[in-house]
């Protein structure tokens, strides 16, 4: 709870003393946790697609590697808007 608050403080004393980001750092911001997120979702998809063609499984590794690529794609944009 104190460092929570400790960050807080920080970023507020940051704010005060660089004001708001500009519509441009917005977003490319934006722009960044979408590829975040598509890039391994779009991986997910092609090695999926070649397990399953190579293993004649039907869907199975592509379902299971799509979840996957949004799972680490959505942790991966997480972790960078809390580095923000």
């Amino acid at each position: 709870m104190q460092r929570a608050i400790h960050i807080r403080e920080e970023r507020r004393r940051k704010w005060k003393k660089e004001g708001e980001r500009s519509t441009w750092q917005n977003l490319s911001m934006v722009g960044v946790l979408g590829w975040l997120i598509v890039t391994p979702t779009v991986l997910g998809v092609f090695v999926g697609r070649l397990l399953d063609q190579k293993f004649d499984t039907g869907i199975l590794f592509s379902g299971a590697l799509i979840l996957f690529g949004i799972a680490l794609g959505s942790y991966l944009a997480w972790l960078r808007i809390t580095k923000e």
